[in-house]
C-alpha cells in the first residue's frame, strides 16, 4: 500500500501546530522541519507522535525548507501542510483514495483564506489554489519567499481542501510582514531587478486598485479595505528596501 506523509514547517507555531496536525492525522506518517522555534512548538508536535527536525533557514529560503523536508521521509507521496492551515474532513478521504490508485500528478488544492476571524471571498485574500500533493521522487522546489515546484508531472486540481488562518494578531502580522518584504527584496536584488522610487508608488497604487476594485475586495467590507490598503504597504515597502540595497551596494551616497 502507497504510504502518505504530510510535511509541515514551522517556527514559533504553538497556537497552531495541534490542530494542524490533528487535521493531518489520517496520514501516515507527519513531518515538521522546524527553522528554531523558542516557543512550546517542539513540545507539543512530539507530544502528539510525530517527528520533528530542526533545520535553520539557509540562503535558499523556502524552497530549501521544502527540499530539506522531502528527503526526511521515505513515503511514496507527500502532502505539504503550513500550520496555520487545516485539512478538511472530506478533503483527506480523496487525498487517501488518490494515494491509494496511484494517481499520479501534481495536484494543486482550494485553500479558503481566513483573515482575523473573517473568511475572505474577494480581493487579495479570496480562495486560492496551491500545489501541495505529490509522488515523493518527482518534484524539486526552487524559490526564497513565494516558493515554486519544478515537475514533469500532469497537474490536476482538488477543491474544497484547506482552511487557512492567515493572522490572528497584527504583530504576527507584521513579523511576517518584515520577513517577507526582506526576503522578497533580496530575491529581487540578486535577479538583478531595479525599480526606481516612482515604480515602487506605481507598483503599490496598482496592488490596491487590483484587490479592492478588480478583485472585488470592497464586497468583503472593512477587512476587504484594509488588507487591500495593506498589500499596497506590502508592495510599497519590498520596493523600498530593493532600492535601499541598491543604495548600500552603491556605497550609500544615495
Amino acid at each position: 500500500m502507497p504510504r502518505l506523509a504530510v510535511l509541515i514547517l514551522t517556527r514559533n507555531e504553538e497556537a497552531h501546530i495541534e490542530a494542524c496536525i490533528k487535521s493531518a492525522s489520517f496520514a501516515d506518517e507527519i513531518v515538521i522541519v522546524d527553522s528554531g522555534s523558542t516557543d512550546r512548538t517542539q513540545a507539543i508536535a512530539e507530544s502528539l507522535g510525530v517527528k520533528f527536525v530542526t533545520h535553520p533557514m539557509g540562503d535558499e529560503g523556502f524552497a530549501g525548507q521544502r527540499n530539506f523536508a522531502l528527503a526526511q521521509t521515505q513515503a511514496d507521496w507527500v502532502f505539504y501542510l503550513d500550520a496555520d492551515e487545516r485539512i478538511q474532513e472530506k478533503a483527506a478521504e480523496e487525498i487517501r483514495r488518490i494515494v491509494s490508485d496511484g494517481i499520479e500528478a501534481a495536484y494543486r488544492v482550494e485553500r479558503k483564506n481566513i483573515v482575523f476571524g473573517k473568511m475572505m471571498h474577494h480581493g487579495g485574500h479570496r480562495p486560492d489554489f496551491v500545489y501541495r500533493l505529490y509522488p515523493r521522487t518527482g518534484i524539486h522546489w526552487q524559490g526564497k519567499v513565494h516558493e515554486g515546484v519544478e515537475t514533469d508531472l500532469p497537474r490536476k486540481t482538488l477543491r474544497n481542501v484547506l482552511l487557512h488562518y492567515t493572522y490572528t494578531t497584527w504583530n504576527q502580522y507584521f513579523v511576517k510582514f518584515n520577513q517577507y518584504t526582506s526576503f522578497a527584496a533580496q530575491s529581487m536584488f540578486e535577479r538583478n531587478k531595479r525599480v526606481g522610487k516612482s515604480g515602487a508608488l506605481g507598483h503599490a497604487s496598482f496592488t490596491f486598485i487590483r484587490d479592492y476594485l478588480l478583485r472585488g475586495g470592497c464586497l468583503d467590507g472593512f477587512m476587504g479595505l484594509t488588507m487591500s490598503v495593506m498589500a499596497s504597504v506590502y508592495t510599497f515597502v519590498k520596493y523600498l528596501k530593493l532600492i535601499n540595497l541598491y543604495r548600500l551596494q552603491d556605497g550609500g551616497s544615495k
